[in-house]
């Protein structure tokens, strides 16, 4: 993608020329909304406690107990350490842990075929995800009452975690049912004297809060599931005593539980026993209320809250096994595609190409950089002619060539008008079929050009891609750019050539017909992405465009998160609006349909949609790592990051690099990735309010070295090194130069001149056609 350069004024002026920002209230929003969806989620379904009531032993000091209190009844008034017992021969039959939606039916049609009433203690997760049988139960004359929210020990709990508990699970009836109730019981709780000091903590605070605790006198075993005969002997009453009998409508199978009640309600009746519900055995009023209107429609407003946050979480499941599955097949198919692109680029084009060339410069305020580029070009082997455009700059950038006084290169001075009008100029003037293309910031090596233009062998190639490289690559942000051009930029340019469906060829180094130009009506302005959207034209007209990794340039990457920031929005922006002018391809047939249902489509799922769900991965993650297993979690992350080190290491033996910088990889997860998916954010949301970008100018640093003595144009050769040498040279007159960089990673978002370049486009076989003016 071309480097950032102002925008002539007053053009576009019917459109908006700054970005809402009400986008960023919008993502917040969505993020803090699904924090708060996984967050709820996290701790009704893995803050729960599914541990059978009866399986915890008991265990602590009880110096705090009550004597009265350990010696009385099972129902307590914990602020006054009062307790009831049940009348004789009576007895209440409670359930806890429901309700369930297979078990709690089948317990219900029981106790009504044997006129009997019972005591339901349910869990407020349960109710909120079964709310008809909270009513059912309600509506056919039981008591109800709770027993925690997500099951949780009371007395291990903290006061606050106790409250909240409590208040979840009257709310969660009072929406479910329209009740409220004063009956608890604490789960893991047994016989009054088997209270500890904690326990009886909870309890009290409990009674301060309003309840009474309900605790039993015999414990049914039905959650050991000991067989139907052993839990009709457990909850039979050894004497005349009233008794509280522990049973479950919920935790698992509870098929023994539904027999035993069968055969233990027509045995005890026989016996002489009566049923009821808890309040009715001790003698008390009736503890169940309707609930006031407002903790009805708070109730309502928690039940919706947790059934969203289920679906949100089943929905994002599959999102994120999706996208797993999508960048796994990705990496696959970008691996295949490199190792195959490197078999086929090992045969020649064709005959060798040898005709001159016109080198196209444009430049606005390049003074920093632009003698080392003009001289680099100058030192190629191959025979060039050199206009550089320069577009209204305010530095003397122009004065700077025309004082260097070299053959061969010619300075044309321009009103600004932007980057796309200065190449329209170059084109104009070049005096040759072949033209290549390059920023004002970047310097060829010295058979750049003509590497980059020996794939013009096969007459149906209208464009060619280079390898950008970054010279600057000091800093972490430095290297982490270095990193993305090498795996990210480059391994999709060999896909893309392979798929024949090139997006870009970037305006840092890049090659093209005269006359393909001239088809497509020249560098459109109507995009900020010129070099993506001409490339487009190309492919949609039937040319080829091709990558050709040994024409190599170098160039210079920002140095700062704030100049990343506004290059990479850009690129972005720019991107998405070629994209949507060219979005005919999609229907097109031939060369054109490959870039439209190859090119856009993987453009628009991993350079527009996956970046858009980063966020979401994010936030899962500490989901993840919060409220799942965290050795999974990071276990998961771990291999992710092994796929890309693995991908970065073949990316960089491909292209020659020492894979020492590929150390900093993991640390692009938490700096620089966060950035280039807000950057995707920004770009979509301001495309789709309609908002124009304006044109910027990124800083420049002078970090690019000058060849000192001259060049005649023709095939000199430049006494300099060349490929990985000649960078580190580079890179250390950019750090003595330039700030030091800071922040970084890996790009997820789309960009424009990234190297997203070349697929192979078969474009007519004909002669181009003759030239026209470029207005």
């Amino acid at each position: 993608m071309s480097k950032n350069r102002r925008r002539a004024p007053g053009r576009h002026s019917s459109a908006r020329t700054v970005p809402l920002r009400t986008h960023w209230l919008l993502l917040t929003t969505l993020v803090l909304t699904l924090s708060a969806a996984l967050l709820l989620q996290g701790y009704t379904r893995h803050m729960f406690d599914s541990t059978a009531d009866g399986a915890r032993t008991a265990g602590g000091p009880a110096l705090a107990v009550p004597a009265q209190v350990t010696s009385g009844g099972p129902v307590i008034e914990g602020a006054a350490g009062r307790t009831a017992g049940p009348s004789p021969r009576t007895v209440a039959l409670t359930f806890d842990d429901g309700p369930d939606p297979v078990w709690t039916p089948k317990i219900l049609d029981v106790l009504r075929a044997n006129d009997v009433h019972a005591t339901f203690f349910t869990v407020g997760t349960q109710v909120s995800e079964h709310p008809e049988l909270a009513r059912r139960i309600v509506a056919e004359g039981h008591q109800i009452g709770v027993h925690t929210f997500t099951h949780t020990d009371l007395g291990a709990a903290a006061a606050w975690r106790r409250s909240l508990e409590l208040r979840e699970s009257q709310l969660a009836l009072a929406g479910a049912a329209g009740v409220t109730t004063s009956l608890l019981r604490p789960p893991y709780s047994s016989t009054s004297d088997a209270l500890t000091d904690r326990d009886w903590d909870a309890v009290v605070q409990a009674g301060q809060e309003g309840y009474l605790t309900v605790l039993t006198t015999r414990d049914s075993e039905d959650w050991r599931r000991p067989g139907v005969d052993s839990i009709v002997a457990n909850a039979t009453p050894q004497n005349a005593d009233g008794q509280i009998v522990l049973m479950h409508d919920a935790g698992g199978d509870r098929a023994q539980t539904v027999a035993a009640l069968e055969q233990l309600i027509p045995r005890l009746k026989a016996a002489g026993f009566s049923f009821t519900t808890v309040s009715a055995a001790v003698r008390l009023p009736d503890p169940v209320r309707p609930s006031a209107a407002a903790d009805h429609w708070q109730g309502v407003a928690l039940i919706t809250a947790l059934r969203a946050s289920d679906e949100v979480l089943a929905v994002l499941s599959w999102l994120l096994w999706a996208a797993g599955a999508v960048s796994v097949l990705r990496a696959v198919a970008v691996l295949v595609a490199a190792r195959r692109h490197v078999r086929m680029r090992r045969r020649p084009w064709g005959a060798p190409v040898t005709e001159p060339v016109s080198v196209i410069v444009p430049a606005y305020n390049e003074s920093a950089g632009i003698e080392a580029a003009v001289r680099s070009l100058l030192a190629s082997d191959h025979p060039v002619e050199i206009i550089v455009v320069d577009d209204g700059s305010t530095d003397g950038t122009a004065d700077i060539v025309e004082a260097l006084r070299l053959p061969g290169v010619r300075v044309i001075r321009q009103q600004n008008a932007g980057k796309p009008a200065a190449l329209n100029t170059g084109i104009a003037a070049a005096s040759h079929e072949l033209l290549v293309m390059v920023d004002g910031d970047t310097v060829f090596e010295p058979d750049a050009v003509r590497m980059i233009v020996q794939p013009f062998a096969n007459r149906r190639v209208g464009a060619v891609s280079g390898n950008a490289k970054v010279v600057n690559r000091g800093g972490l942000l430095g290297r982490w750019q270095h990193i993305e051009y090498v795996v990210g930029f480059n391994l999709d340019r060999r896909l893309f050539d392979l798929a024949e469906c090139m997006p870009t060829v970037p305006g840092a180094v890049g090659a093209f017909r005269r006359g393909a130009l001239l088809r497509v009506g020249g560098v459109s302005d109507t995009t900020l992405a010129e070099d993506t959207d001409l490339t487009m034209a190309l492919c949609r007209d039937g040319w080829r465009v091709v990558y050709e990794e040994r024409a190599k340039a170098w160039t210079e990457a920002p140095a700062s998160l704030g100049a990343l920031w506004k290059q990479r929005y850009r690129w972005c922006y720019g991107t998405l609006q070629a994209m949507w002018k060219h979005r005919g391809a999609l229907v097109q047939r031939g060369q054109a349909g490959k870039l439209g249902r190859r090119g856009l489509l993987y453009l628009l799922t991993f350079q527009v949609l996956l970046p858009l769900l980063a966020p979401v991965v994010d936030v899962f993650a500490v989901y993840g790592l919060v409220f799942l297993d965290p050795v999974r979690i990071l276990g998961l992350w771990s291999a992710f990051l092994l796929l890309q080190v693995l991908m970065g290491v073949y990316a960089f033996r491909l292209d020659g690099e020492r894979t020492g910088p590929l150390w900093s990889l993991p640390l692009q997860q938490f700096v620089y990735r966060q950035l280039m998916y807000l950057v995707v954010v920004q770009s979509v949301f301001t495309a789709v309010a309609g908002s124009r970008l304006r044109w910027q100018r990124m800083e420049r640093y002078g970090s690019l070295p000058v060849a000192r003595e001259s060049a005649p144009a023709g095939p000199v050769p430049r006494p300099v090194p060349a490929g990985l040498e000649l960078a580190e040279s580079w890179i250390e007159e950019a750090q003595a130069a330039a700030p030091a960089a800071s922040g970084g990673g890996l790009r997820t978002g789309p960009g424009g001149g990234s190297p997203w370049a070349a697929a192979p486009w078969y474009g007519p076989g004909s002669e181009p056609p003759t030239r026209r003016g470029q207005g």
